[in-house]
């Protein structure tokens, strides 16, 4: 009986440990990417989950993808930038801003937003306004 009772405990105590190991916090690995729902040729990583895209307004595409450990405050992974760049896109520095960054690309734009645990993907094309005048007279 006493025997048993220590398997028992021995059990439990692993099923604890396999839970609490497997569900801590994890940091992203930043190492394999695939292209955007919304624009194939910009890379996302794989670790993220798509979790809305606006596929109505053809001036403005954008994806959401939620992705655990990425935080507004920190801005983009250097680890990612580099590999932006290896897939071809420019920083625009003028329009960039530290969670808000812009990226162009023969006549695409992509603006990168960072949020805490998730990020945004939007596509527009370029020289494409993306707000218009409500003055009524012009």
């Amino acid at each position: 009986m006493r025997r048993q009772s220590w398997l028992h405990a021995l059990l439990l105590f692993s099923i604890v440990v396999i839970l609490i190991t497997g569900c801590g916090k994890s940091e992203p690995s930043w190492t394999t990417y695939e292209g955007a729902a919304n624009e194939k040729t910009f890379p996302v990583p794989k670790e993220a989950n798509r979790t809305d895209r606006n596929v109505g307004n053809t001036k403005i595409d954008y994806a959401r993808y939620s992705m655990k450990g990425i935080k507004e405050k920190d801005s983009i992974p250097e680890a990612y930038l580099q590999k932006i760049k290896e897939w071809g896109w420019k920083e625009n520095t003028e329009e960039s801003e530290k969670a808000s960054r812009v990226f162009e690309k023969q006549n695409r734009i992509v603006h990168l937003t960072i949020h805490d645990d998730y990020f945004t993907v939007t596509v527009q094309p370029k020289g494409k306004a993306t707000v218009k005048s409500t003055d009524s007279t012009k």
